[in-house]
């Protein structure tokens, strides 16, 4: 996103706005937005169809193909399986990564559904490990956790824990994982949690 405003509920300039997208996450990285789909006006103008990182999850509205900045195609899809603790990355539908994890707690679930990764970020925190992915996957129960909630994919200093659910709702990775993860994963990945 390379000009903040209003995300609307349909491809044109008069339409209700559903939400708001600004140039910078909460961790100060920019903010990226994964695209859905493509539209003209009946001025010509181009809008883009956008998944949303806000509640409620999955919301995709349309924002004018002037606020975002180049677009890039995305070849990897990570695939998180909550009953196997396992979270597979795929290139071009084939497997190239896979690890065991760590997910939320019973009191803290990890949400499920069609998510993205919108941040990458070198962790300063021992708890989060070397490496954090922000997502665009909310926590339906923490909502006051900084920043909303957002779920990230992190690894972690207590590694005897994983697999398990040991977590307040992220995805988390022994440190070797998370760094071998942070090689093939660009930002902009789907992230499929179920």
């Amino acid at each position: 996103v390379t000009r903040a405003g209003p995300v609307r509920d349909a491809p044109r300039a008069d339409a209700s706005p559903i939400a708001f997208l600004d140039t910078q996450t909460a961790e100060r990285t920019a903010n990226v937005v994964l695209v859905e789909d493509s539209a003209e006006d009946a001025t010509g103008r181009l809008w883009i169809a956008v998944r949303v990182p806000a509640l409620p999850e999955n919301l995709t509205g349309w924002v004018p193909r002037t606020a975002l900045g180049a677009s890039e195609f995305v070849r990897t899809r990570l695939i998180v399986d909550l009953n196997g603790l396992r979270a597979t990355l795929l290139s071009d539908g084939r497997p190239i990564f896979t690890a065991e994890i760590g997910i939320g707690k019973p009191a803290w679930p990890t949400p499920t559904g069609e998510f993205y990764v919108r941040s990458r970020i070198r962790s300063l925190s021992p708890f989060y490990g070397p490496l954090a992915f922000g997502t665009s996957a909310r926590s339906e129960v923490l909502t006051d956790w900084p920043d909303g909630g957002f779920v990230g994919i992190h690894g972690t200093n207590a590694p005897a824990l994983l697999p398990g659910r040991v977590s307040h709702g992220c995805i988390r990775m022994r440190n070797a994982d998370i760094l071998r993860l942070g090689r093939l994963m660009p930002v902009g990945t789907p992230v499929t949690i179920s």
